[in-house]
């Protein structure tokens, strides 16, 4: 935008407008050369003067172009054309930007022109516009003054004293646009806070992503450091569980790629209705902010009172709450991991167990004072099988009484962990784990059923599902095998189960966050049995 500075500078003294063609005298002063000689022209030979500075010239003076200052005019004349696209009605020789617009002549003046233009009220002067039409009244073609909040439209001073608009309670433009600009900032100030949540979430899964390259970075460097010790029979267990590493770093990395790129759309949504807002928020026209009906429709409606922020803020919980879930999805299987080293290592290298996880399965009995009066508990307390007839045990605060199932005598309350189950191919059978508060009696002491345990369940017809607070998940995956391994991490909050045959296939993992300590557990019915 010009400045006014230079707009006085590039204004001919004559016309007042600026320059047209302009040309220069001897004197320094320039003018539009139309300008000059018509007012040459108008002055008596031998005693021409400056209209500026009123030097005298015997002669009449030589008109030379100023290319420097052509060009200058014109491009202040783009520039102000560029910016509204309309010109002045009455300068017809030239294309002069127009300042403002006369609602009653239908007509877009210049400075030059609004001058001279009349000044009473029913000359109403506006914007520069083309749209006239669309500023008058379709009934009455009388200039719009009012808005109707009743009906959602402009009207003229006919329509509210004599029109179907009569009794309505109605504003003048300004008022009416000062309160839906009011209304555009609190939707900016929504948009804007939500940006900024994106933001956040965006950084916080950009943190896990280095977190997980971070982990698997140490993941690799220890399984390489335990492989190093192993003779050569041992190097396709170590390609393989490299291998393992890679492919999950790989799919976290996908998972939280894709993650980030699903917020970043959301985020170009938000800044693009942030600009639409802010460009219709600095229209100084109070007409245009009121009709322009897209965003009305759209956003708008979004700033009603009393809508917005429990709106806003249940979205903000959910949003954060489903962060929360996918930050703990996006992770590496260490359990997996682990699984794979155990196995393979087993019966080879001794020593490297110190490099897994622990306690091993010898840590793991189970506990004869919580077992339910169908439940038979071998010598070695290391096997549960379901009985047909009712055990003697004797009462104790801690046994089940409603189902076959039993808790280990150790608790885990932080570390990570693992041990293998077999478990047999007849009957049903859970195994999983439980707080020590789980109930004892009822159908909130079934291991799956309540919020205090979780279960890997195998059903007769070779099926696997798992349960936890009362939800069931059937798994795709069909039983190839009997053997079960467990692996739990307390601070992470991760439960898995792996089925152990060639190769380890994972099978679910629970994630949540553990607020007790836990015991394994175990249920068995119909001459089912399981073995630690």
């Amino acid at each position: 935008m010009a400045s006014t500075g230079l707009r006085e500078e590039l204004t001919c003294s004559i016309c007042l407008s600026v320059y047209t063609d302009p040309v220069t005298l001897k004197c320094g002063h320039s003018f539009c050369r139309v300008c000059i000689r018509n007012a040459l022209d108008s002055q008596v030979a031998g005693r021409y003067s400056c209209p500026e500075c009123r030097e005298r010239f015997l002669t009449r003076p030589e008109l030379k172009s100023t290319l420097r200052l052509r060009n200058i005019a014109q491009n202040l004349f783009s520039s102000d054309l560029r910016k509204t696209g309309i010109s002045c009605t009455y300068c017809i020789l030239c294309h002069v930007p127009a300042s403002k617009s006369c609602l009653h002549c239908e007509a877009s003046l210049c400075e030059e022109h609004l001058r001279v233009h009349s000044s009473s009220a029913e000359h109403v002067l506006t914007e520069p516009t083309m749209s006239f039409e669309k500023r008058k009244c379709s009934i009455h073609k009388k200039v719009l003054e009012y808005y109707c909040p009743r009906d959602v439209v402009c009207v003229c001073v006919s329509c509210r004293l004599d029109g179907e608009h009569r009794g309505h309670q109605v504003e003048t433009l300004n008022e009416a646009s000062e309160k839906r600009k009011q209304k555009l900032k609190n939707v900016l100030q929504k948009l804007t806070s939500k940006r900024e949540e994106t933001e956040k979430r965006v950084q916080s899964l950009q943190e896990r992503r280095r977190e997980v390259q971070e982990k698997a970075t140490g993941e690799t460097e220890r399984v390489a450091a335990l492989i190093r010790d192993i003779r050569e029979q041992l190097e396709a267990l170590e390609k393989r569980v490299l291998s393992e590493i890679s492919r999950q770093e790989v799919q976290a990395l996908l998972r939280v790629s894709d993650l980030i790129q699903q917020l970043e759309i959301k985020k170009e949504g938000l800044s693009r209705k942030i600009q639409d807002i802010e460009e219709l928020f600095n229209i100084t026209d109070p007409l245009t902010v009121l009709q322009e009906r897209e965003l009305n429709e759209t956003d708008f409606c979004e700033a009603e009172e009393g809508d917005i922020e429990s709106d806003e803020h249940e979205e903000v919980i959910k949003d954060t709450q489903r962060d929360d879930k996918n930050l703990r999805a996006v992770d590496l299987d260490e359990g997996l991991i682990s699984v794979i080293l155990h196995t393979g290592l087993t019966g080879i290298v001794t020593g490297a167990k110190g490099h897994l996880v622990a306690p091993q399965a010898s840590d793991i009995l189970l506990d004869v004072n919580t077992a339910g009066n169908r439940v038979d508990v071998s010598g070695d307390l290391k096997t549960v099988s379901w009985s047909g007839i009712n055990q003697i045990y004797p009462e104790t605060p801690e046994r089940f009484q409603d189902y076959a199932q039993i808790l280990s005598t150790r608790s885990f309350s932080s570390g990570r962990h693992y041990w293998e189950v077999e478990g047999s191919n007849s009957g049903e059978w859970v195994v999983g784990l439980a707080y020590p508060s789980i109930d004892r009696r009822g159908d909130q002491s079934w291991i799956g059923y309540n919020k205090k345990s979780w279960g890997l369940w195998r059903w007769p017809g070779n099926q696997y599902a798992v349960r936890h607070n009362g939800k069931l998940i059937l798994l795709s995956h069909l039983p190839s095998c009997q053997g079960l391994g467990i692996f739990l991490d307390y601070e992470a909050g991760r439960l898995s189960f792996y089925e152990l045959c060639d190769p380890v296939r994972h099978l679910h993992t629970f994630t949540t966050t553990f607020t007790e300590p836990l015991h394994a557990a175990f249920w068995v019915w119909g001459k089912a049995w399981v073995s630690i």
